[in-house]
């Protein structure tokens, strides 16, 4: 499995890129529960804040549109990818920043192996990647460590 990644993030054709995987000790329906309820993201990912899925859902689905905070900065998303606990991708867009972000959940070991790829266009990802260049890999690690700690513990509750 990997990811598929539309023509103009092609990593060849990106201003930044980070790759993290993490191998996780719960089903992939489980650690699928608590990627897409985005709108607890900020209570154990301390770089989101203020998730606000369209429509006033608490989950992430096939389309659906957020707006969010990520490493202080506003964007606006879309799911464009979204096969349940298997794949999910999305857009971002904000000042000077376009990206996309997609994840991998597989089956491994009685557990999951999870991967998140993130691919970068524009002004703010030139600027990032040469004065802070592991600035997105910290916190995406960051993000699959604290996603491995909720979903070792359980499902969110519905």
């Amino acid at each position: 499995m990997s990811i598929v990644w539309p023509e103009r993030y092609a990593p060849d054709r990106v201003a930044a890129r980070v790759s993290n995987e993490i191998t996780i000790s719960a089903p992939p329906a489980t650690v699928w529960a608590w990627l897409v309820r985005a709108s607890l993201w900020p209570t154990w990912y301390p770089n989101s804040d203020q998730v606000q899925i369209a429509g006033g859902a608490r989950d992430l689905s096939a389309g659906a549109r957020f707006k969010w905070r990520t490493f202080g900065v506003g964007v606006s998303s879309t799911v464009l990818e979204f096969e349940p606990h298997s794949r999910i991708a999305w857009d971002g867009k904000g000042p000077f920043l376009d990206v996309y972000h997609a994840w991998l959940i597989e089956p491994r070991g009685g557990g999951s192996w999870v991967l998140t790829e993130e691919n970068q266009n524009g002004l703010a990802s030139r600027i990032q990647a040469a004065i802070m260049p592991r600035r997105m890999f910290e916190g995406h690690q960051l993000w699959l460590e604290n996603l491995k700690a909720r979903a070792e513990g359980g499902a969110p509750l519905r």
